[in-house]
């Protein structure tokens, strides 16, 4: 009768006495990526260890398996929490952690104060419950609007959702800001001034927002772009 699935190799170093903990750590990363529990994961390698060895796995094996696991899981985790699924954008929980990440740092390095949110509201006119295809629409044009602001913010900014009808970029506060914010208008379709037109439709505003001096402000700020 065969190993178990994903654990050949482990059985093969069981057997041979070397490379174990490397054999453990792939076993474990290839587990999560199939959807595998940590409890199915601990159960393969005992089995394959009785098979084999004709008793339970040394600890370190053990602990091979569940660390390689459990980063390979929450890797995947994290990936789902920085990417919003309908529009690409990076997810609103990813913008805040990167704000909280500002605040982490020494007031010396000024990095609160060196940045600012440029939010882009697209006000749609219509009212997404009343028919589902709204949704889907408004996240694309969500998606479009994000993809315009990468091209302004073409460097480590982070470019997210916010809300239903809202983008946000963490963007640098520097001389070219103001600059940069022209010219995302302009891509939207629209002219200077306090909002701009994309294709005749409603009124598309974009503007700098300073970050509050705390990490709960911060937030508090964020929670109100995405409910406005």
């Amino acid at each position: 009768m065969g190993l178990p699935h994903r654990f050949e190799a482990v059985g093969e170093a069981l057997t041979s006495g070397s490379g174990l903990l490397d054999a453990c750590a792939v076993a474990g990363q290839d587990l999560a990526r199939d959807g595998a529990s940590m409890q199915e994961a601990l159960d393969g390698l005992r089995d394959t260890a009785h098979r084999t060895a004709g008793g339970d796995p040394p600890f370190d094996a053990v602990s091979s398996l569940l660390t390689a696991w459990g980063e390979t899981t929450l890797g995947y985790l994290h990936q789902l929490s920085c990417d919003d699924p309908l529009t690409g954008l990076s997810s609103q929980a990813h913008l805040r952690s990167r704000l909280s990440e500002l605040h982490r740092l020494p007031p010396t390095e000024q990095a609160v104060a060196g940045h600012a949110l440029v939010v882009c509201t697209l006000p749609f006119g219509d009212d997404p419950s009343e028919e589902p295809v709204d949704h889907f629409t408004r996240a694309m044009r969500l998606a479009r609007a994000g993809e315009m602001a990468r091209t302004v913010f073409a460097r480590d900014e982070t470019v997210a959702r916010v809300g239903m009808h809202r983008v946000a970029v963490l963007a640098r506060r520097d001389d070219r800001l103001g600059r940069r914010v022209r010219v995302l208008r302009t891509l939207l379709g629209g002219v200077e001034g306090p909002g701009s037109r994309v294709s005749g439709g409603p009124v598309v505003r974009v503007w700098i927002e300073g970050l509050p001096d705390s990490d709960a402000g911060t937030g508090m700020l964020l929670d109100e772009l995405a409910r406005g």
